[in-house]
């Protein structure tokens, strides 16, 4: 069928019409932002009462485990399903082996069960890569200065295995490292973990867009070279639909794709595809641009904000994790 019909002329057909009235326009809404499709990025520290503000990102601060389980009981008391947990380690503990990674007390488990004790219905999200803990700065182990894949992948599911015993809900492996959804899964399986869910970052890119995410958990000074030989080339499309497939056929529960707005084609490729749960990140870039940008009276940051996030749900994101979140969590309840 058509989309138009040849005999739909103006003045018959007026497409303002359903345009005029507010109650007329949210009637034939395509497409609805809801708090059911958010996800809160929180970035922990070590300390007690620690909040330390991220001059690249506004509004956005790494806090200590007490600060971050009062951020999650409001996350909860506003409807957000979920949040996504990314630590800042001490320098002190990055070793070229990330050995941290896969220690049961490390920062982020000890962070995920005291979130998961204070608000047990809340789904908490862990990142699965080794950039917080490498001396590095990559996701993945470096020899001879390349990140090398088989040794990384062993690692990486004993990371996932150490943090869901902690209590997370969601392992989300964002390293890009061939294999690793298959081997984290068994790894899980192993470990009697079988209802721990897999989020992979299937398509995720070697965006120019993740500068201040790095200045949050402290990778961009140890950070040698680029993740070009282990990340997306941003020309590619196709080839996001083979890693998104062999991540399904591994395991993964749900996919994404990273960065968000310049890759919406991405997003509605992918649902389209196949059909799984899709979700994709306003990456820190995104974010910071939008921010400095309203700060600077150029854009309304409420406006954008809320418009940024239905086109990414009209391009087919099941949810998006937006540092965003909360605030735009409270003006959906208003």
């Amino acid at each position: 069928m058509p989309l138009f019909l040849p005999d739909a002329q103006y003045p018959r057909t007026r497409l303002r019409r359903t345009r005029r009235h507010d109650w007329a326009r949210r009637l034939v809404a395509e497409t609805r932002l809801s708090v059911d499709d958010l996800i809160w990025p929180l970035f922990v520290v070590e300390g007690s009462g620690v909040r330390q503000e991220v001059t690249s990102m506004p509004g956005v601060a790494r806090l200590s485990i007490d600060l971050l389980v009062e951020a999650a009981k409001r996350a909860a008391d506003v409807g957000i399903p979920a949040i996504a947990v990314f630590p800042s380690v001490d320098a002190s503990l990055k070793t070229p082996d990330a050995r941290e990674a896969v220690n049961p007390d490390n920062l982020v488990c000890r962070a995920v069960a005291a979130v998961k004790q204070a608000v047990p219905t809340l789904g908490i999200i862990c990142d699965v890569a080794l950039d917080p803990f490498n001396s590095d700065g990559h996701d993945g182990i470096v020899r001879d200065g390349y990140v090398v894949n088989d040794e990384t992948v062993d690692i990486l599911g004993r990371m996932a295995v150490v943090q869901a015993q902690a209590g997370c809900d969601i392992v989300a492996p964002s390293d890009m490292m061939d294999g690793r959804i298959g081997a984290i899964r068994d790894a899980l399986e192993a470990a009697q973990l079988h209802d721990v869910q897999i989020l992979s970052y299937a398509a995720k890119y070697a965006s120019a867009f993740y500068g201040p995410f790095r200045d949050a958990v402290g990778s961009k000074a140890a950070l040698k070279g680029d993740k070009k030989n282990y990340q997306m080339d941003p020309a590619n499309s196709e080839e996001a639909l083979r890693e998104v497939g062999l991540d399904i056929a591994e395991g993964a529960d749900m996919v994404m794709v990273k960065p968000g707005l310049p890759y919406l084609d991405i997003v509605r490729k992918v649902k389209d595809a196949f059909a799984v749960p899709t979700l994709a990140y306003q990456v820190s870039g995104e974010y910071a641009m939008m921010k400095a940008a309203a700060a600077n009276g150029w854009l309304d940051w409420d406006k954008v904000c809320l418009e940024s996030l239905a086109c990414f749900k009209r391009a087919g994101a099941d949810a998006v994790l937006t540092y965003a979140a909360l605030e735009v969590a409270e003006r959906l309840n208003k």
